[in-house]
């Protein structure tokens, strides 16, 4: 039997407990875990906010998480070229896309590819974002 890969991606910008939960649930899915951190130049472009931790560094942390196997540059949305270049069979994501006409349709197109959409519990006592405005308010 071959080994499952799977997938996700993030910004992990102050890397907190919602982080750990998604790539530890990941893990416990598949026997090797692909990590994408997206770009400072991506996150920037498609959130119109700049990481406070950069990029090398968030790859790093996120490198060291007992649970991941291989991290990879996120330099674009398209989850097919990812695909392309990783051959997964699982990606994971969180609940909060679930139902949505863009991730309806990945899906869709990703079990032609017999890759399986898996998506995780929002974790919605901490965000990046609410810690970036704890953070701005000091």
């Amino acid at each position: 039997m071959s080994k499952i890969i799977g997938y996700t991606t993030g910004v992990f910008d102050l890397f907190h407990i919602g982080h750990l939960n998604i790539l530890r649930r990941a893990k416990m899915e598949c026997d090797y875990l692909i990590v994408g951190v997206t770009t400072d130049e991506l996150s920037l472009k498609r959130k119109n906010k700049k990481p406070i931790v950069p990029f090398e560094e968030r790859m790093s942390i996120v490198e060291a998480i007992k649970f991941v196997d291989e991290v990879v540059p996120q330099t674009d949305m398209d989850k097919f070229h990812a695909w392309n270049n990783l051959k997964f069979d699982r990606m994971f994501v969180g609940s909060d896309w679930k139902g949505t006409d863009a991730w309806n349709k990945l899906e869709a197109e990703f079990a032609t590819k017999g890759v399986e959409i898996v998506y995780f519990p929002y974790t919605d006592h901490t965000s990046s974002t609410f810690l970036r405005s704890v953070l701005e308010k000091i």
